[in-house]
């Protein structure tokens, strides 16, 4: 069987960005359109609009821990804040850092030089795809899936 980290980093591979790629393998159980999906997960790859913000493999997996724990009430945003807690310890525990720019080696991914040194230096493989594939694994682990 496939892990949800697998799944998440083909569909990175295949070029959605690493907030899409988290959230999407868990649409079916979160019952979440696809699509909707990654819409809804658009906007947060490169640390959010590639301001180089929190990582966005973090973000969509904050989407998927929001939408199974969380809720209106104060007892279900307590809830979600708890895994949201758990998942970025393990997240900084694993890469050392949460944030994307710092992760990319302080690059900046909203600039065209920034854009072209992320391809040269290869951060999409050697960096993006282990943020992803951690994330996914982690998310996995807290909504209670072996």
């Amino acid at each position: 069987m496939v892990s949800r980290g697998e799944l998440a980093v083909r569909k990175f591979l295949e070029g959605c960005n690493c907030a899409q790629s988290v959230l999407y393998p868990f649409c079916t159980e979160l019952g979440l359109e696809p699509q909707t999906a990654l819409k809804a997960a658009s906007g947060f790859g490169g640390g959010m609009g590639r301001h180089g913000e929190i990582c966005g493999a973090l973000s969509g997996g904050i989407l998927a821990l929001g939408l199974r724990f969380g809720g209106a009430d104060r007892p279900a945003i307590e809830s979600a804040y708890a895994k949201v807690r758990e998942l970025i310890g393990g997240f900084r525990r694993r890469h050392g850092e949460i944030l994307c720019r710092r992760l990319l080696e302080g690059i900046d991914l909203a600039t065209e030089e920034g854009h072209r040194r992320f391809k040269e230096l290869g951060l999409r493989e050697k960096t993006c795809r282990r943020c992803v594939q951690t994330a996914a694994d982690l998310v996995e682990g807290l909504l209670g899936r072996p």
